[in-house]
């Protein structure tokens, strides 16, 4: 995935719930997008603009199944949201004990 360079970053990609939901519907198993737009008072149009933001971010695969587009969910770019996330688990971690240290002593 590094050596392929992409259009749309991973964390502005999940920042919209529209985005985030498809993701978490994505994770039962590859889906066509009109199974997708029945889950949300979008039209196609804008499900299918969400959908390329994640496609642009690697975040989904898309391919051709006859007339139909079929989307699966591509979690390895996830990863950079738990590498992110572990760092600040770990730095509360330490302040936590640190707290507790002080509070302690006294």
């Amino acid at each position: 995935m590094a050596a392929l360079e992409l259009k749309q970053d991973v964390f502005q990609a999940i920042s919209d719930p529209t985005r985030r939901t498809m993701l978490v519907l994505l994770a039962n198993g590859e889906l066509p997008i009109t199974a997708i737009t029945t889950h949300f008072p979008l039209s196609r149009t804008a499900v299918n603009k969400h959908l390329y933001v994640l496609n642009e971010a690697g975040l989904v695969s898309k391919r051709k199944h006859g007339r139909e587009t079929r989307y699966q969910l591509e979690a390895a770019p996830l990863a950079q949201i738990q590498d992110w996330l572990s760092f600040f688990e770990v730095y509360w971690d330490n302040r936590l004990l640190a707290l507790k240290n002080i509070v302690e002593q006294d």
